[in-house]
């Protein structure tokens, strides 16, 4: 019984709300947050999947890129969604938040777009593969091309958390990793939680040794029920020079709740960047 309703909770996580809104209505949800912003849509063909994007850019030094979280997943404990666009797209408001006049918004594989490689794995056990962390590698070169940026700084929010964390470990242009409620200790989550392991994924502590050198600030809210502080600390745990690490736990918030109201007292916290 109690890892039924730990999977129920998981299950409320992906979902964002009671009832599930179809496809259409969750990108006319996107459409309307995007409406009279004078931000970009732009479909980023990779070498794998095509990644929907949102774009505020000129020429600038530094692109800071936010990395959505893993969406609608799952419809019940056996039933997996037949598309993970998200109903919430949290990682979309804070960008959208965001006063930086260089950012650019990433979804992941199989939100917002059709795509012949779409495979129910990829928003599941697969989330965090070596084809997924691929095609986000190849989308800052093409992003690096267009723009020009010399460097990047990387948000990520929840199971987004986790790629941005990947990305870091293979470049040597991310100046800076923030997560939100960062899912950065799968193999301890799926445990944690008594769920279905996300067996072909990359976990971020594999690379502990690589990520030392990145500077990096983690954020989780202190009611969050599903990536709570347990999943930092695991992470945490990994490495053996913490200097470049620094995590901030925030009062009331929640997964979702707290960030977008806070978000740019949040960026303007001189920790952070």
């Amino acid at each position: 019984m109690k890892s039924l309703l730990l999977f129920l909770l998981i299950v409320l996580f992906f979902n964002a709300c009671s009832s599930i809104a179809t496809v259409e209505e969750r990108i006319t949800t996107s459409n309307k947050l995007i409406q009279e912003k004078q931000i970009k849509k732009e479909i980023l063909h990779t070498n794998i999947f095509s990644l929907y994007s949102l774009q505020k850019t000129s020429s600038c030094n530094t692109l800071r890129v936010y990395i959505e979280g893993d969406g609608l997943s799952w419809l019940s404990r056996t039933r997996i969604s037949n598309n993970p666009t998200p109903i919430n797209p949290l990682a979309m408001k804070l960008f959208l938040k965001d006063k930086s006049s260089c950012k650019i918004y990433l979804a992941r594989p199989c939100q917002y777009t059709k795509d012949s490689k779409c495979e129910k794995k990829y928003w599941t056990s697969h989330r965090y593969s070596k084809e997924v962390l691929s095609s986000y590698l190849n989308a800052l070169d093409l992003l690096k091309q267009n723009f020009l940026n010399k460097e990047f700084e990387l948000i990520g929010y929840s199971g987004g958390g986790a790629i941005a964390t990947l990305i870091s470990v293979k470049r040597e242009d991310v100046r800076f990793l923030l997560t939100v409620a960062g899912n950065i200790d799968h193999k301890y989550w799926t445990q944690k939680h008594n769920i279905n392991s996300l067996y072909g994924s990359l976990n971020p502590p594999q690379f502990a040794k690589s990520l030392e050198k990145i500077k990096q600030v983690h954020l989780i809210g202190e009611k969050d029920t599903i990536i709570d502080s347990s999943i930092f600390n695991s992470y945490y745990s990994y490495f053996k020079n913490t200097s470049n690490i620094k995590h901030t736990i925030f009062k009331d918030f929640t997964h979702q709740k707290g960030w977008e109201e806070n978000w740019i007292k949040i960026l303007n916290n001189n920790y952070l960047f």
